[in-house]
């Protein structure tokens, strides 16, 4: 037999008060501190592979690795296991992660790729750039001729790179961004060897020149054109100096005294 039915409730009998938090997981600041010594160490081995303080090939060893960047090896292994994923570092079996070659077929192939991508970007970004976009590529262009005229290389390349990546933000276009970012860590290793060759340096800063004008002007056509022809002289520029025996990194011997280091 069934019991005697409860009254409903009204919703606006219901008892008011404010709304229960959701309980939030407990970190600790030692998780926290774990986390940032993963990014540190990540942007660390980036920027030693990118600039060729580890030259292509180079054996990664843990112990010395560890204690050379002041990290214990958790935070190192995971920061190579992200680096492995962005195509800079090779993991080999029952042997010490490497880091990857300069492969020109690879080059060329992949900035083919980036060229497509960045032309598209542009042709976008012409379009879509706001007022405030545009000051930020000519504040950027202005960093680039400073740079360039104090022979800053590092510097240089930076904003360099936030040259590019703000145009493909300005196409706003997020699967097209994520594309992009995608192939970006391949593609620094050979843009910063670029960089390092006097002649493409000197080119490479008009040719920014050309693209912020075409950009300004909202010149889709003619802005994604230049991009994506900026993007190929770069990769045969890195494949025709690695042919020639211009080495990836450190000091310029021999046939790279195209290279000038300041």
């Amino acid at each position: 037999m069934l019991g005697p039915m409860s009254d409903p409730v009204i919703p606006s009998q219901r008892k008011r008060g404010r709304p229960r938090k959701a309980a939030l997981p407990n970190v600790g600041t030692a998780a926290l501190r774990r986390a940032g010594l993963h990014v540190r160490a990540v942007e660390r081995l980036r920027a030693m592979i990118v600039q060729g303080e580890l030259a292509p090939g180079t054996a990664l060893i843990e112990g010395d690795l560890a204690q050379g960047l002041g990290l214990s090896r958790t935070p190192l292994r995971e920061a190579v296991k992200l680096l492995a994923q962005e195509g800079l570092i090779e993991l080999r079996a029952n042997r010490s992660a490497c880091v990857r070659s300069l492969d020109a077929r690879e080059i060329l192939e992949l900035f083919e790729a980036l060229a497509g991508l960045e032309r598209l970007a542009a042709e976008l970004a012409a379009r879509r750039l706001t007022p405030a976009g545009l000051r930020r590529l000519e504040e950027l262009q202005t960093t680039i001729e400073r740079e360039h005229a104090a022979g800053r290389r590092e510097a240089y390349y930076a904003a360099n790179r936030a040259i590019h990546r703000a145009i493909v933000e300005s196409a706003e276009n997020r699967p097209l961004a994520q594309a992009h970012a995608a192939l970006l860590g391949r593609a620094e290793q050979a843009r910063f060897l670029a960089l390092r060759l006097a002649h493409r340096w000197e080119e490479s800063l008009a040719e920014h020149r050309e693209i912020l004008a075409a950009l300004a002007a909202r010149d889709s056509e003619r802005a994604g054109r230049l991009l994506a022809d900026h993007v190929a002289h770069t990769a045969h520029t890195v494949t025709r100096a690695l042919a020639a025996g211009a080495p990836p990194s450190g000091t310029p011997t021999g046939d790279a005294a195209l290279m000038s280091m300041p």
